[in-house]
Formats: structure tokens, C-alpha cells, sequence
């Protein structure tokens, strides 16, 4: 019998360059991950209208750092997820493991839209949000390696780039977008003081409702990873950390290649939008729409950063896109004071390279592991850089600009863009890129 389209044969085979992938199945795995950006990303970009209500006081500034920090602790169970579910997923397979990772989002999104704030319970309200924020955390953690995986064993082999930056690039990013225009329109239709009152609330409760709809859709995929091809499946958890020390270089690349990419994103995406509301009192509803101007970027140009990869080579095309990077990160230079054309400019036009490379990089980071521990090896990468360099990105730049040292901050950035150059040029020439090449 013909395998079914976008799978493996049976024998573990590539599936045929020219096959079809099956819909449903994109729709199923590349939903799960715009739902599971989209309930990630509306806490950043709601934090500065939250944090009064679960960390109250009298400068509003202090309240959005403490709720950037909450924003912050959700990275911090990304390399746990890595640790507990990587393994288990390349021994496994990843099928049972998205199911499980979907779910523990839509419950603790829906937890968020629905809690009691610091007036009813008092300091409790801030730890039942930290807890919310770290199974949220838990579950981005394994789906972005686990989805990124599944992604490139459900492609051909002559368009992995350009499916790849489509699923875990456009199709995610939609999600961030979604986020963005859904706390546009209820910003819109509510009104400022309604969205700060109570309104922030609506967008979690439907990214939680979302998510349910995917697990169902979810429930039709086909097994990837280890059921899929038997026969290159660890036999062992110990089996999987033997592997990944071997391929250890390629694992610090793949930490580099996501920190430079998140300490753009996170300025672009979180940090700038909270300091346009809270540190020079811009109108919500414009700066709502300018990211989800962004968002429509974002989702624009994933097919096409995947297939110039496919064309050119992935080396080629990273190396690119991610010094143009560089210049791109100083350009925050020009929002430092209240004005919404100025923030817009920033935002949409240094957003364009900053939208290649987030779109590109869970395909680049993939190519960086072997099969035997890619969803492990991404896993812990992608965990770690988040949690020491993305997941902090919002909270250093509103931080610096409040301590006169904003021109600090493209500096940093733009110092973990050219080691993360180095070292995938270094992992390329020690034969680390598995594919692409």
C-alpha cells in the first residue's frame, strides 16, 4: 500500500520529491504552532496592561518591568521541557508528544483569561500567574523542537526549506499575528480604558479555546521520528545525550543562531510595543495596529526565505540575512521619545530583516541536528537561548532606555548576531549541517 502523502514509506525512506503533502496534516501541525504562538505571544503584548492588576503600585513603569519578568519566566521551563520530553519524543516518535504539549497551553491560557487579580487574592494572583506562565513555557519549549522535526520528516527533500519556513515560520508566525489583531479589535471595540479594566482577559480566553479545536485536528496526524523509521530509533535515553555530545558544536550553534535571532524579535514583538505604551503613553489601539502590520510581514516572507535555502543553500541565504541584521538592531535608536510615526517607521521597516530571520530560524536550527537527537539536541539549544538571552530581551531594552544606556542594547544584539555567524560557519566546515547543503 502507497504510503499516505507527506509520510515516510515503511522502510524509513524518504517520501517522493515530487509528493503531494496533505493538507489536513499542515493545517493540524502548523495550527498547533499559530495557537501556541498565539497564547505566548498575547501575554507580551497585554503585560503592560495586566501588570496593574496582579502587581499593582504607583509607577506604571514598575509594573510592566514586573510583568515583563513574569513574561521571563516562562523561558525558564523551556530547557526543562527539553530535558524530560526531548529524549522521550526521539525514542517515541512526536505524535503523542504535541498532542500533550497543545493541551497543557489551551488549559493554562484559559487559565490566564479567567484569574482573580491581586484585589481579590492578593499576592496569590501573581503566583497563580507565574504558574500559568510556566506551563505555558513547558509546552512552547517541546513543540517548537518536536513541530520543527515533524515539519522536516512530512516534506520532500527538494522543498524542506520552503515547507519548513511555512509551517514553523509563516504558519507560526500567523499565530503572532492572530494575537496582534485579535488585541486590536477588542482594543478597538471596547475602548482603552474597557481593554485595560477587564478586555485584556478576551484574547487568552479564545487562544485557549483555539486550542482545543487543534488537539482534535491534531488527533489526524501521522507518526513521525522514531515509529517512523524503527530502525534509527535510540534505544535509550542515554543513547539520545551520547549523540548530542557528539554533535555538541552543532549544539551551540544552534543556541547562538536563537539567541541572536530572539533578542531581535523580542525588542521588536514585546519590548517595544510595552515601552510605547508604558514609558511614552502611546495610544493602544495604534500600537496594535502597527504589530499587527508587523505580524502581516512576518507571515509574508516565510515562503520566500525557504525557498532561496532550497536555491542557494542554507549557509548562504543565514549568513545574509543575519548580518543584515546587524545594522537593522540600531535603528531602536530612533524611537526615544513619544511619537506613534516614529515607532511605526522602526517597527515595520527594521522589522522586515528582522521577520526573515524569525522566520528562518527553526529551519536553520533543525539542520544543525542529526535524527537520531534533533528534537532533543533543538530542544535544550532552543531552551537555553531563550531562557538566558530571548525571554530577557523585553525587560533589558525598557530597563536600559530607563537608565539613559538604550544604545547598550543593538550592541548586545548585535554581538551574539556575528558569533552566531562563526559559529554556524564553524559547525558547517565540521560537517554539522545535515541538511541543505
Amino acid at each position: 500500500m502507497k504510503p499516505a502523502a507527506g509520510t515516510r514509506s515503511g522502510d524509513g525512506t524518504e517520501p517522493d520529491a515530487d509528493q503531494k503533502i496533505n493538507k489536513r496534516y499542515v493545517v493540524a501541525l502548523g495550527g498547533g504552532m499559530a495557537v501556541e504562538w498565539f497564547d505566548f505571544s498575547v501575554y507580551g503584548l497585554v503585560a503592560a496592561l495586566l501588570a496593574p492588576h496582579f502587581f499593582p503600585g504607583d509607577d506604571p513603569v514598575a509594573s510592566t518591568l514586573s510583568a515583563l519578568a513574569v513574561f521571563a519566566v516562562g523561558f525558564v521551563a523551556r530547557p526543562l521541557a527539553a530535558v524530560f520530553f526531548g529524549p522521550l519524543a526521539d525514542r517515541i516518535g512526536h505524535k503523542k508528544v504535541l498532542l500533550a504539549s497543545i493541551t497543557a497551553m489551551a488549559a493554562s491560557t484559559l487559565m490566564m483569561g479567567l484569574l482573580p487579580t491581586y484585589d481579590q487574592i492578593g499576592v496569590w494572583a501573581g503566583v497563580a500567574l507565574v504558574a500559568a506562565r510556566l506551563i505555558q513555557g513547558l509546552s512552547t519549549g517541546i513543540e517548537q523542537a518536536v513541530g520543527n522535526a515533524a515539519a522536516l520528516e512530512l516534506a520532500g527533500p527538494r522543498n524542506r526549506g520552503r515547507f519548513a519556513t511555512t509551517v514553523s515560520g509563516s504558519i507560526l508566525q500567523a499565530g503572532i499575528l492572530l494575537a496582534a489583531l485579535v488585541c486590536f479589535l477588542v482594543s478597538a471595540v471596547l475602548g482603552g480604558e474597557a481593554m485595560a479594566d477587564w478586555g485584556w482577559r478576551v484574547p487568552f480566553i479564545i487562544g485557549g479555546l483555539a486550542g482545543l479545536v487543534i488537539f482534535y485536528l491534531r488527533r489526524s496526524l501521522p507518526e513521525t521520528g522514531a515509529n517512523a523509521k524503527a530502525e534509527a530509533a535510540p534505544r535509550s535515553s542515554a543513547d539520545v545525550w551520547s549523540e548530542l555530545w557528539r554533535h555538541r558544536l552543532g549544539l551551540l550553534a544552534v543556541v547562538f543562531v536563537v539567541a541572536g535571532t530572539q533578542v531581535a524579535n523580542y525588542a521588536w514583538t514585546v519590548g517595544m510595543p510595552n515601552m510605547a505604551r508604558s514609558v511614552f503613553g502611546e495610544d493602544p489601539t495604534q500600537v496594535f495596529a502597527v504589530m499587527t502590520g508587523l505580524g502581516c510581514v512576518m507571515v509574508a516572507v516565510g515562503p520566500l526565505a525557504g525557498s532561496l535555502c532550497d536555491r542557494y543553500t542554507n549557509s548562504k541565504i543565514f549568513t545574509l540575512f543575519r548580518l543584515g541584521l546587524v545594522p537593522t538592531l540600531f535603528m531602536v535608536l530612533l524611537y526615544q521619545q513619544p511619537g506613534i510615526w516614529t515607532f511605526a517607521v522602526v517597527v515595520l521597516v527594521g522589522g522586515i530583516l528582522v521577520s526573515l530571520n524569525q522566520v528562518l530560524f527553526n529551519y536553520i536550527i533543525s539542520t544543525l541536528m542529526p535524527d537520531s537527537c534533533r528534537t532533543t539536541g533543538v530542544a535544550i539549544g532552543y531552551g537555553l537561548a531563550m531562557t538566558v538571552f530571548g525571554g530577557t530581551a523585553s525587560y533589558v531594552l525598557v530597563w536600559l532606555q530607563q537608565q539613559g544606556a538604550f544604545w547598550v542594547f543593538p550592541v548586545y544584539g548585535a554581538a551574539l548576531c556575528i558569533v552566531s555567524v562563526v559559529l554556524y560557519d564553524a559547525a558547517r566546515r565540521r560537517g554539522h549541517v545535515h541538511i541543505g547543503q
